[in-house]
């Protein structure tokens, strides 16, 4: 059967203690698998207020409702009111998804920090953020995280060096097509990228006629056919965890009736072998719906031409 791998992005403090339970609960009742991804330090979701000079930043805010998703409290952390620390207060919550047979990982330590930040920073910063993730998660699970999906799909070459660094066995930091080995300006980073394949919900809500009430079919049109490496399909907490929570039980639904297997990133990884992965660039790109630069999944190179 064909693989349709959700992720879950994990990226407030809300998110994490009424989003994630809810989630589980629903995954559980479909007999669903899922990697959850968490921001493991504090939540400083109300400093994004900056965005609001990026282009088509306040055209997604508009479409997406980001109050009723997010709420009032959560977009005064880190301005208005000091950020809760998630990984903190959180830590029972977090361990009972890795109990409950869910794969988990990092998304990020500062969500905010990293998704506006990264692209512009060195590896002193990189590391250092990288890190505190990566320290915070083993001490919390006491065991290293072994899959990493960046938050708002941001990097740098520093960023996917330390991905190999810190012996993560998969990492899901782009957008594209299929997976691959990815290549950044003629560098090999030997970590199995599984990228984003479909669209999100935020990206798709508020466009083209889709709301809360058919933005379901759209997304299932889209997976009639399976590709060889089957989807992933980003989730957010904040979305799918509370408002379109019965938007992702339509999807859950028709998902298994076009015969797919619910999966984590874990068991798309075993299917893999490194070193018959394609080799592609990951370049910086666009997304319909989505404001901004991120990292999608470039052309193919010819082995011989790393060499």
């Amino acid at each position: 059967m064909p693989q349709l791998v959700l992720k879950v992005d994990v990226d407030t403090y809300r998110g994490t203690r009424i989003g994630v339970p809810r989630l589980v609960e629903l995954l559980r009742r479909y007999a669903a698998d899922a990697t959850f991804l968490f921001s493991l330090g504090p939540d400083h979701t109300g400093r994004a207020i900056k965005r609001a000079f990026r282009p088509g930043f306040m055209q997604k805010v508009s479409r997406t409702s980001v109050l009723s998703h997010y709420g009032l409290r959560t977009l005064m952390y880190g301005t208005l009111l000091p950020g809760p620390d998630i990984g903190r207060r959180c830590a029972d919550l977090l361990c009972g998804v890795r109990d409950a047979g869910f794969e988990t990982g990092i998304h990020c330590w500062d969500h905010i920090s990293w998704q506006d930040g990264v692209r512009g920073e060195g590896p002193a910063w990189t590391e250092r953020e990288m890190v505190l993730a990566a320290d915070r998660y083993a001490a919390l699970f006491k065991a290293a995280a072994t899959v990493h999906g960046a938050a708002g799909w941001q990097m740098n070459l520093h960023a996917l060096r330390l991905i190999r660094d810190l012996r993560f066995t998969h990492a899901s930091d782009c957008r594209g097509w299929r997976p691959f080995i990815p290549v950044w300006n003629g560098e090999e980073v030997n970590v199995p990228q599984l990228p984003t394949t479909l669209p999100t919900l935020d990206e798709l809500i508020g466009v083209d006629g889709l709301d809360e009430t058919n933005v379901h079919e759209h997304l299932l049109s889209l997976t009639r056919e399976a590709p060889a490496t089957g989807h992933v399909f980003t989730l957010h907490a904040e979305l799918e965890g509370m408002k379109l929570l019965p938007v992702l039980e339509k999807l859950l639904l028709g998902w298994q009736q076009q015969g797919y297997t619910l999966a984590a990133l874990r068991q798309l990884r075993a299917e893999l072998d490194p070193v018959t992965l394609p080799r592609h660039e990951i370049v910086w790109g666009t997304v319909p719906g989505r404001s901004g630069e991120l990292l999608v999944q470039g052309a193919e190179i010819r082995r011989e031409a790393l060499r």
